[in-house]
């Protein structure tokens, strides 16, 4: 009988290439995807260790699995990424049960363990990190969809002192441009519009033969039947006038750049070291907003870092007011082990640190809605992805500047990239008309 895995996934986009990958090495092995757990002859959890909650979830998960194995003592369990490279020690000793622990420079591992399986290696656990690993000839088992994930690199040479990833995914390196743009082209052949470029810290992209960030933008962007790109995420200091030159030069390159503040205080950026400060970062929003006039800023921001004080927290909102950010992923400082910020012994209290949350989120729900209703009465090109959660009349989509849009159907279809006028902004989404002036299937 056909054999049957089931992969869980948690944390950023780059989890969710790699399962894509596993899903290859997995299909390659004789195995076919299921969605019902209790069918399944294989589980993987592919986990994060960014926050603390991620691997409280992923513990609790693999504590209802033990179950599951009493009854099928066949079944493989498996965890998978950030959290297998960080706590493997741990997951060793606590839940013997599980029969495969991987960190994310280990996957090619996994088909000899299948194969090897009846004749004694019952267990596979190899969390070492590589200097070279990119999966350069690996290509992804994909789900249906619009957009497709491309990693493009791994790992992070930045060292913030609050980020595990330089410890969980090791030191930076870059696939060629050969490669990522042949899986571009395999993305489009397979059906995708769109194609989102991944990496810690995308930007700091250099190719072995030398090319960089915007050369690989510029290849990507001259693949026939690429509708949009997107890329996620780069770092503030590694933003320059080349890459914005490409941007502008481009209509399918989206009109969104995804740029992490973290804080807004000089001292507290210094202690995250993230190498830059607030006047260096609002002076590169203005420089964005001079190539790119609508260009679309999203952002992340922790609260409550170590030693943070309420006038410190304040400059972040202060330029959270100056930039405007359409949107934001707002979280508490959450102490990592192994991390630096993890020693500093000015901790910030919990309620002090949700305190500031709640204030930032409500700040930001405000500059969201604010740049949303600058949208009214434009019309926006927006592809169409899925039927509306309100209503089964309606239809949802993007705008290149990454935002979703609501409208009654009209007689498009999924996949259609249309003209949509904006007559309303609610919350965090647009409301508006289809006005049927393109449609591409």
């Amino acid at each position: 009988m056909t054999q049957k895995y089931y992969i869980e996934t948690y944390g950023c986009q780059m989890n969710v290439y790699d399962s894509e990958l596993v899903a290859s090495l997995l299909k390659q092995s004789g195995f076919v995807e299921t969605g019902q757990i209790h069918e399944a002859d294989a589980i993987f959890l592919n986990t994060c260790s960014i926050r603390e909650k991620a691997e409280e979830t992923v513990h609790n998960r693999l504590s209802n699995f033990q179950h599951l194995k009493r009854k099928n003592p066949g079944l493989i369990i498996g965890v998978l990424g950030c959290m297998a490279q960080h706590l493997k020690d741990n997951l060793l000793e606590s839940k013997p049960y599980v029969d495969v622990i991987l960190g994310p420079d280990s996957y090619r591992k996994l088909p000899e363990f299948i194969r090897n399986r009846n004749t004694g290696l019952d267990h596979l656990a190899d969390t070492r990190l590589s200097k070279f690993e990119v999966y350069e000839d690996m290509f992804p088992t994909r789900n249906q969809g619009i957009n497709a994930w491309i990693s493009i690199m791994r790992g992070c040479d930045k060292f913030c002192t609050f980020c595990i990833v330089p410890f969980t995914r090791g030191r930076e390196r870059s696939r060629t441009i050969e490669s990522i743009v042949s899986e571009t082209r395999q993305a489009v052949d397979e059906g995708f519009l769109e194609i989102t470029l991944l990496g810690q810290n995308v930007n700091s992209f250099r190719d072995p033969g030398g090319s960089d960030f915007p050369d690989l933008l510029e290849a990507v962007a001259s693949v026939p039947g690429v509708r949009r790109i997107r890329y996620t995420s780069p770092h503030p200091c590694d933003i320059g006038d080349k890459l914005l030159k490409v941007m502008q030069n481009h209509e399918n390159i989206c009109n969104h750049i995804h740029l992490p503040l973290q804080a807004g205080s000089d001292r507290i950026l210094k202690r995250m070291n993230r190498t830059y400060t607030q006047y260096e970062f609002l002076d590169l929003v203005s420089k964005i907003r001079v190539y790119l006039p609508d260009c679309s800023l999203t952002t992340d921001i922790i609260v409550g870092f170590p030693g943070e004080t309420e006038d410190e927290f304040l400059e972040t909102l202060k330029v959270v007011r100056a930039v405007r950010f359409n949107s934001a992923f707002m979280f508490k400082y959450s102490p990592r082990p192994g991390t630096k910020a993890v020693e500093f012994s000015d901790q910030v209290p919990e309620v002090v640190k949700q305190g500031r949350l709640e204030q930032l989120i409500r700040l930001q729900k405000s500059m969201t809605l604010l740049a949303n209703q600058k949208q009214v009465g434009k019309t926006l090109k927006v592809i169409v992805e899925k039927e509306s959660k309100k209503s089964p009349d309606q239809w949802s989509g993007r705008t290149d500047g990454n935002t979703w849009v609501i409208f009654n159907k009209s007689g498009e279809n999924i996949r259609d990239m249309i003209d949509v006028k904006i007559t309303d902004a609610r919350g965090i989404s647009l409301f508006g008309v289809s006005l049927l002036t393109e449609v591409t299937a």
